[in-house]
């Protein structure tokens, strides 16, 4: 085993502090990086049907996958002041969708891509830490993989 191999699959890992979360602007025509960001999970699930009939073999359930969903959350420092945290507010206020995508910083390739509503978006000021906010993102239809079908731009 050659340790200068980089094409193997430990050396294409991705560092978590180079995936950015983005919402674009309310006309679409700039994307902004959510200020402050520290972590980021997005969710993907698909609910069970279950198909279970008398004669199903050895008396096991039996499902198929149904409807998808995704969420993302997001949390870091909160900045105020920041174009960003401005429009996310305003979305939150009046129940606008909002369009994300998330992008590796590193490569400044997009990596999903999608809209969703606010439902969470809680501000924390400790008095004795940094105020931070965290924030939750529901999917509105298909989020999109961006790496398997790039967007014509990039």
């Amino acid at each position: 085993m050659a340790f200068d191999n980089f094409n193997t699959v430990t050396g294409k890992a991705l560092a978590g502090k180079d995936i950015l979360l983005g919402v674009f602007n309310a006309d679409g025509s700039e994307l902004l990086a959510i200020s402050g960001q520290r972590g980021l999970t997005i969710n993907r699930s698909s609910e069970s049907v279950e198909i279970t009939t008398k004669d199903t073999m050895g008396g096991w359930k039996s499902k198929i996958a149904g409807t998808k969903e995704w969420s993302i959350d997001n949390d870091g420092l909160y900045v105020p002041d920041d174009e960003s945290h401005k429009l996310l507010s305003s979305a939150f206020d009046s129940g606008e969708p909002v369009c994300l995508k998330v992008i590796n910083n590193k490569t400044k390739a997009g990596m999903f891509g999608g809209l969703a509503v606010i439902t969470d978006y809680p501000i924390e000021a400790p008095y004795d830490d940094a105020v931070t906010y965290s924030i939750s993102f529901e999917g509105m239809g298909a989020l999109v993989d961006l790496i398997a079908n790039p967007a014509e731009d990039e």
